[in-house]
Protein backbone atom coordinates (compact mmCIF):
# COMPACT_ATOMS: atom_id res chain seq x y z
CA UNK A 1 0.00 0.00 0.00
CA UNK A 2 1.49 3.22 -0.82
CA UNK A 3 0.24 6.52 1.06
CA UNK A 4 -0.79 9.39 -1.18
CA UNK A 5 1.53 12.28 -1.19
CA UNK A 6 0.05 15.86 -0.45
CA UNK A 7 1.92 19.14 -1.77
CA UNK A 8 3.32 20.92 1.38
CA UNK A 9 2.85 24.44 1.86
CA UNK A 10 5.63 26.68 2.15
CA UNK A 11 6.09 28.28 5.27
CA UNK A 12 7.15 31.65 6.62
CA UNK A 13 8.50 31.59 10.01
CA UNK A 14 10.82 33.36 12.77
CA UNK A 15 13.52 32.04 15.01
CA UNK A 16 14.31 33.13 18.37
CA UNK A 17 17.46 33.40 19.91
CA UNK A 18 20.34 30.42 19.85
CA UNK A 19 20.91 28.93 23.51
CA UNK A 20 23.23 26.22 24.41
CA UNK A 21 21.46 23.22 25.45
CA UNK A 22 22.63 20.58 27.76
CA UNK A 23 21.86 16.92 27.72
CA UNK A 24 22.95 13.32 28.69
CA UNK A 25 24.23 13.54 24.80
CA UNK A 26 26.56 16.57 25.06
CA UNK A 27 25.81 20.39 24.43
CA UNK A 28 23.74 21.27 21.52
CA UNK A 29 22.31 24.59 20.11
CA UNK A 30 18.64 25.12 20.58
CA UNK A 31 16.24 27.53 18.53
CA UNK A 32 12.67 27.80 18.89
CA UNK A 33 10.94 28.70 15.16
CA UNK A 34 7.32 30.53 15.11
CA UNK A 35 5.27 30.08 12.33
CA UNK A 36 3.72 33.26 11.09
CA UNK A 37 0.50 32.18 10.11
CA UNK A 38 -0.57 29.25 12.51
CA UNK A 39 1.24 30.34 15.56
CA UNK A 40 2.72 26.73 15.47
CA UNK A 41 6.48 26.80 17.58
CA UNK A 42 8.94 23.99 16.47
CA UNK A 43 12.48 23.62 17.52
CA UNK A 44 15.81 23.13 16.25
CA UNK A 45 18.68 21.29 18.80
CA UNK A 46 22.36 21.13 16.55
CA UNK A 47 25.99 20.55 16.57
CA UNK A 48 28.25 22.08 14.44
CA UNK A 49 29.31 20.38 11.58
CA UNK A 50 33.15 19.60 11.11
CA UNK A 51 34.14 21.23 7.43
CA UNK A 52 33.41 19.84 4.10
CA UNK A 53 30.91 17.46 6.30
CA UNK A 54 26.87 17.18 5.04
CA UNK A 55 24.66 17.95 7.86
CA UNK A 56 22.82 14.76 9.43
CA UNK A 57 19.70 15.68 10.30
CA UNK A 58 16.27 14.03 11.78
CA UNK A 59 13.36 15.92 11.08
CA UNK A 60 11.47 14.35 14.10
CA UNK A 61 7.33 14.82 14.45
CA UNK A 62 6.17 15.21 18.13
CA UNK A 63 5.11 12.47 20.02
CA UNK A 64 3.99 13.12 23.75
CA UNK A 65 3.32 9.25 24.42
CA UNK A 66 6.68 8.16 23.15
CA UNK A 67 9.42 11.30 23.40
CA UNK A 68 8.34 12.19 26.88
CA UNK A 69 6.27 9.32 28.21
CA UNK A 70 8.30 6.39 27.54
CA UNK A 71 5.17 4.68 25.35
CA UNK A 72 6.61 1.22 23.83
CA UNK A 73 3.44 1.43 21.31
CA UNK A 74 6.04 3.15 19.21
CA UNK A 75 9.24 3.51 18.48
CA UNK A 76 9.72 7.29 18.43
CA UNK A 77 11.32 8.24 21.49
CA UNK A 78 13.50 5.46 21.16
CA UNK A 79 14.44 6.91 17.68
CA UNK A 80 15.02 10.53 19.04
CA UNK A 81 16.94 9.22 21.44
CA UNK A 82 19.41 7.58 18.80
CA UNK A 83 19.18 10.59 16.83
CA UNK A 84 20.25 12.99 19.29
CA UNK A 85 23.61 10.86 20.03
CA UNK A 86 24.13 10.55 16.35
CA UNK A 87 23.96 13.68 15.18
CA UNK A 88 26.19 14.91 18.42
CA UNK A 89 28.37 13.02 17.03
CA UNK A 90 28.61 13.31 12.95
CA UNK A 91 27.08 17.21 13.67
CA UNK A 92 24.02 18.06 11.89
CA UNK A 93 20.48 18.91 13.74
CA UNK A 94 17.10 17.33 14.69
CA UNK A 95 14.04 19.39 13.68
CA UNK A 96 11.28 18.38 16.20
CA UNK A 97 8.17 19.28 14.65
CA UNK A 98 5.34 20.34 17.19
CA UNK A 99 1.48 19.81 16.12
CA UNK A 100 1.90 16.76 14.66
CA UNK A 101 0.87 14.51 17.00
CA UNK A 102 -0.07 10.80 16.24
CA UNK A 103 1.42 11.59 12.07
CA UNK A 104 -0.72 14.74 12.13
CA UNK A 105 -3.80 13.79 13.50
CA UNK A 106 -3.62 15.11 17.34
CA UNK A 107 -3.51 13.76 20.57
CA UNK A 108 -6.62 12.54 21.49
CA UNK A 109 -7.29 11.33 18.10
CA UNK A 110 -4.66 9.38 18.06
CA UNK A 111 -5.65 7.96 21.23
CA UNK A 112 -9.13 6.99 19.83
CA UNK A 113 -6.71 5.47 17.22
CA UNK A 114 -5.35 3.24 20.49
CA UNK A 115 -8.37 2.23 21.70
CA UNK A 116 -9.61 0.69 17.97
CA UNK A 117 -6.18 -0.48 17.77
CA UNK A 118 -6.92 -2.73 21.17
CA UNK A 119 -9.59 -3.65 19.36
CA UNK A 120 -7.72 -5.33 16.45
CA UNK A 121 -6.80 -2.78 13.89
CA UNK A 122 -3.72 -1.89 12.72
CA UNK A 123 -2.32 1.44 12.96
CA UNK A 124 -3.01 2.17 8.84
CA UNK A 125 -6.58 0.63 9.46
CA UNK A 126 -7.38 2.72 12.84
CA UNK A 127 -6.55 5.85 11.39
CA UNK A 128 -9.04 4.93 8.62
CA UNK A 129 -11.76 3.76 10.56
CA UNK A 130 -12.26 7.22 12.33
CA UNK A 131 -12.11 8.93 8.94
CA UNK A 132 -8.62 10.10 9.19
CA UNK A 133 -5.58 10.47 7.08
CA UNK A 134 -3.15 8.01 7.56
CA UNK A 135 -0.47 10.45 7.29
CA UNK A 136 -1.76 13.81 7.91
CA UNK A 137 2.13 15.65 8.57
CA UNK A 138 3.39 18.83 6.32
CA UNK A 139 7.11 19.40 6.37
CA UNK A 140 7.22 22.56 4.82
CA UNK A 141 8.31 24.24 8.51
CA UNK A 142 11.20 21.66 8.30
CA UNK A 143 12.45 22.72 5.09
CA UNK A 144 12.42 26.53 5.79
CA UNK A 145 14.08 25.73 9.26
CA UNK A 146 16.84 24.07 7.48
CA UNK A 147 17.20 26.57 4.60
CA UNK A 148 17.43 28.91 7.97
CA UNK A 149 20.03 26.98 9.43
CA UNK A 150 22.04 27.00 6.00
CA UNK A 151 21.21 23.05 5.95
CA UNK A 152 20.34 22.99 2.39
CA UNK A 153 22.33 19.71 1.42
CA UNK A 154 21.74 16.78 4.14
CA UNK A 155 21.81 13.62 4.92
CA UNK A 156 18.21 12.45 6.25
CA UNK A 157 18.61 9.89 9.62
CA UNK A 158 15.26 8.17 8.94
CA UNK A 159 13.60 5.13 7.42
CA UNK A 160 10.75 6.76 5.77
CA UNK A 161 11.72 7.48 1.75
CA UNK A 162 8.37 9.62 1.65
CA UNK A 163 10.34 12.06 3.86
CA UNK A 164 12.81 12.54 1.48
CA UNK A 165 10.97 12.85 -1.44
CA UNK A 166 8.98 15.50 -0.07
CA UNK A 167 11.83 17.27 1.23
CA UNK A 168 13.42 17.54 -2.15
CA UNK A 169 10.31 19.10 -3.47
CA UNK A 170 10.43 21.34 -0.59
CA UNK A 171 13.96 22.52 -2.06
CA UNK A 172 15.92 20.30 0.52
CA UNK A 173 18.98 18.28 -1.40
CA UNK A 174 18.99 15.22 0.58
CA UNK A 175 22.05 13.63 -0.82
CA UNK A 176 21.19 10.25 1.10
CA UNK A 177 19.63 8.45 4.03
CA UNK A 178 20.85 6.93 6.89
CA UNK A 179 18.90 4.28 8.59
CA UNK A 180 16.73 5.52 12.69
CA UNK A 181 15.81 1.94 13.48
CA UNK A 182 15.97 0.86 17.12
CA UNK A 183 15.22 -2.44 18.06
CA UNK A 184 11.89 -3.48 17.88
CA UNK A 185 9.83 -4.91 21.12
CA UNK A 186 6.82 -6.48 21.68
CA UNK A 187 4.59 -4.45 22.11
CA UNK A 188 5.38 -2.38 18.89
CA UNK A 189 6.01 -5.22 16.61
CA UNK A 190 2.99 -5.26 15.00
CA UNK A 191 3.20 -1.51 14.85
CA UNK A 192 6.42 -1.59 12.63
CA UNK A 193 5.13 -3.93 10.43
CA UNK A 194 2.56 -2.31 9.17
CA UNK A 195 4.68 0.94 8.66
CA UNK A 196 6.95 -1.43 6.88
CA UNK A 197 4.65 -3.30 4.84
CA UNK A 198 1.89 -0.59 4.10
CA UNK A 199 3.72 2.53 4.39
CA UNK A 200 7.20 1.70 2.65
CA UNK A 201 9.38 2.29 5.65
CA UNK A 202 12.59 0.85 5.27
CA UNK A 203 12.63 -1.55 7.99
CA UNK A 204 14.65 -4.88 8.98
CA UNK A 205 12.81 -6.21 11.61
CA UNK A 206 13.77 -9.46 14.03
CA UNK A 207 10.38 -11.21 13.64
CA UNK A 208 11.04 -14.19 15.51
CA UNK A 209 8.83 -16.80 16.72
CA UNK A 210 9.26 -15.77 20.35
CA UNK A 211 8.62 -12.04 19.90
CA UNK A 212 5.55 -13.29 18.07
CA UNK A 213 4.73 -15.13 20.84
CA UNK A 214 4.63 -12.18 23.17
CA UNK A 215 1.85 -10.50 21.23
CA UNK A 216 -1.81 -10.60 22.19
CA UNK A 217 -3.33 -11.03 19.05
CA UNK A 218 -1.54 -7.92 17.70
CA UNK A 219 -3.32 -5.99 19.80
CA UNK A 220 -0.71 -3.46 20.96
CA UNK A 221 -0.22 -2.33 17.35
Amino acid sequence: MSTPTPTDPEVELTGGPVVQLPTVHGIFQAQAWHETTSGIEHLSVLVPVPEGSTPLVRVHSECLTGDVFGSYRCDCGEQLDYALAQIQQHGGAVVYLRGQEGRGIGLSNKLRAYALQEAGADTVEANEQLGLPVDARSYGAAAAILQELGFDKITLLSNNPVKAERLRALGIDVIGTQPAEVPSRAENLRYLQTKRDKMNHQLNLAESAQINGQLSNGQLA
